[in-house]
């Protein structure tokens, strides 16, 4: 690590400083700062449950019940390499699912 009297510190210190600012500035402006996911949420819903991708708008599908959800948004996640997150019924996450072969 270098030395505070030196002026690769100032220079690391300043790069770093820069860096979270203009993150900060983009995620204010509504601008996504990291890569999109495949994840798969299954989240209550009036007529049950409903999966929902990470970031999307619309429901992938309703099910009855949860464990139907969960099933289906494995399958889903599993074709993506991602993850189901399973949330309660007062919208708090329950659970992280990473499906395997």
């Amino acid at each position: 690590m270098a030395s505070i009297n030196t002026s690769e510190f100032w220079i690391n210190l300043f790069k770093k400083v820069t860096r979270q600012l203009f993150k900060k500035f983009l995620k204010d402006q509504g601008i996504r700062t990291t890569s999109p996911t495949h994840n798969q949420h299954v989240v209550p819903h009036p007529e049950g449950w409903a999966i929902k991708g990470a970031g999307n708008e619309r429901y992938t599908g309703i099910f009855d019940n949860q464990k139907d959800a969960i099933e289906r948004a494995k399958d889903i996640a599993y074709n993506y390499s991602a993850d189901v997150i399973i949330h309660r019924k007062d919208g708090s996450i329950r659970d992280r699912v990473t499906p395997r072969s």
